[in-house]
């Protein structure tokens, strides 16, 4: 899939988008091109960014969404205590300590994935090590930045030997996932991966099936869509292409929402 040069693109973020895999259109130089398009009058700018190829998204600019209610701090503090000492489930007695997520507690977008790997458990840090260096190569190639977002998991702890969630652990975990919900207040959730999708959604589909449809989040109603983990994209890079579509697909629904707020 190729993409055209609307976003205005820095250096940086070309090295984003090479790195998931997305061609960069540039206009085709050619000897006194210059001189005549000052002759016509044409424009100088790439021919892509007048007319982009069809079916390609353009990711739209990120909405602010202001401040959230005076209470959410004393709220949000309690809840990380709560978090933090949390017993309901075995994997306490072997994490080393809980993850209870990072980023911007103001954040439009919120990122949901499946559980902490050793990395996150020794660390206390969601989304560390590869997957987290392409998950920020992901965000960056939208004009994102990991401060931007605000990043959880489906488990605030570690499954040993990083086995799938049971129903019973993410069944503990929920109400601390939607109390965080509540307190950031995102216009959008994305689950990154097939089972932060199922425990979203309460579904069973295929990760490929869910792609490219919003849902509404439980009690919040908050619009979620789904995409692929980045562990996963490490795995199978022939599927970043996919990827990309839903990251323009998360900027559509924040641009669209961020002007029915206005």
């Amino acid at each position: 899939m190729a993409m055209g040069n609307s976003l205005r693109l820095t250096l940086s973020q070309h090295r984003c988008l090479e790195a998931m895999d997305i061609q960069i259109w540039k206009r085709r130089e050619s000897e006194g091109s210059s001189s005549g398009q000052a002759q016509t009058g044409q424009s100088q700018e790439n021919p892509a960014q007048n007319h982009p190829p069809a079916g390609n998204p353009v990711a739209p600019a990120l909405v602010n969404t202001g401040n959230k209610p005076d209470d959410r701090d004393d709220r949000w503090k309690k809840l990380q205590a709560a978090v933090s000492r949390c017993t309901q489930c075995r994997l306490s007695e072997s994490r080393t300590q809980t993850v209870f997520g990072a980023g911007n507690p103001d954040a439009e977008l919120m990122i949901v994935g499946e559980a902490p790997g050793s990395e996150e458990d020794r660390l206390g840090e969601p989304f560390v090590g590869r997957s987290g260096q392409l998950l920020n190569e992901m965000l960056a190639a939208v004009k994102l930045q990991r401060s931007d977002i605000f990043i959880v998991n489906i488990l605030k702890c570690r499954p040993p030997e990083n086995r799938d969630p049971r129903p019973d652990e993410a069944a503990a975990c929920a109400d601390f996932l939607h109390r965080q919900v509540e307190c950031v207040q995102p216009r959008l959730l994305m689950a990154v991966g097939r089972i932060a999708a199922q425990n979203l959604l309460g579904l069973t589909s295929t990760l490929g099936s869910m792609r490219g449809q919003v849902y509404s989040y439980g009690r919040t109603e908050v619009p979620l869509i789904v995409t692929y983990h980045p562990a996963y994209l490490l795995r199978s890079p022939s599927q970043k292409r996919k990827s990309w579509q839903d990251l323009c697909l998360a900027r559509s629904i924040l641009q669209d929402t961020g002007d029915r707020h206005q």
